[in-house]
């Protein structure tokens, strides 16, 4: 029964979805015992951490690391959602489009991983190489790598969400709504890459080559740009819709920023050397944006 569950698909799904209700439903719990001594952030952030040993602990029994892959994408909803039922006055304007942003980037981004997990066995090749690389310390990078180090930064790149929905809003203006576009915009930049980057690999031919049509041709990471655009407009559309400017929530967006740059995208690139010709693309195809600075 434990190998049908991890070979087929629909069961597989089932599985996952389960594991994510009961972690919601957990994170309120705990969210609300610990409502009783401490301020939300840290209320939030020790829930975050118990959550993720909970899905931690799933990883361990299906020897799959991929497990906690949507915890990126559905973290933020429930966070958000939660928060305006449970803890919000009122929804305005500002609330409403920020969820509308939240809830387009995750539903996407949890599609696109949908169509990319065939089942339980499928594990992002980043967890395999590192496991490779690592060999006996890979067990704390598993726990402190791939699992706790995502959740602090999403954890940091979602609240200015939860500010926006506890404290007091101004009065929808320019820099908000520009703020709110760069996200939505960045949605699509995301989208658009990611479906580029799913009709080239259809190709069986394309296997040892590299992408160099659409966004690709501009930036050797679109998609991983858009990620990165997506929080920091989360992280303005806090500073321009709240009554009181807290610039240290932009300290998420960075965060994001820095993990990008410093450890992700360093690691596909490293994935792609074994691929005749890569310092050539290497050269002609800058890291993310179009245009060198």
């Amino acid at each position: 029964m434990f190998e049908t569950i991890k070979q087929n698909r629909i069961y597989s799904f089932i599985t996952i979805s389960i594991i994510y209700i009961l972690t919601s439903i957990l994170g309120i719990l705990t969210y609300y015992y610990f409502s009783q001594k401490y301020i939300f952030y840290i209320n939030l952030l020790l829930t975050d951490i118990i959550c993720t040993l909970f899905v931690f602990i799933f990883s361990l029994l299906f020897s799959n690391s991929s497990v906690y892959d949507p915890y990126w994408s559905v973290q933020p909803i429930i966070i958000a959602l939660s928060y305006q039922y449970f803890i919000s006055d009122s929804l305005n304007l500002i609330r409403i489009l920020l969820h509308f942003s939240i809830l387009f980037w995750g539903i996407r981004l949890t599609l696109n991983w949908a169509y990319t997990s065939h089942n339980l066995y499928t594990q992002d090749w980043r967890y395999v190489y590192l496991k490779e690389v690592t060999n006996i310390f890979y067990p704390f990078i598993n726990l402190f790598g791939i699992h706790l180090f995502p959740t602090i930064i999403v954890y940091l790149c979602v609240l200015p969400s939860v500010y926006i929905i506890m404290f007091k809003c101004k009065e929808i203006n320019l820099f908000f709504i520009l703020s709110f576009l760069l996200s939505i915009i960045a949605i699509i930049l995301e989208s658009v890459s990611d479906y580029q980057m799913h009709m080239f690999r259809k190709n069986k031919n394309n296997k040892e080559k590299f992408i160099r049509n659409g966004l690709w041709k501009y930036s050797r990471h679109p998609n991983y740009l858009g990620e990165i655009l997506f929080w920091w407009g989360i992280g303005f559309m806090a500073i321009f819709g709240l009554e009181e400017k807290n610039y240290y929530l932009l300290i998420g967006p960075l965060s994001c920023n820095l993990m990008f740059v410093l450890a992700t995208i360093h690691l596909a690139d490293n994935h792609q050397k074994r691929k005749k010709g890569f310092d050539k693309y290497y050269k002609e195809t800058n890291m993310l944006l179009p245009f060198n600075i």
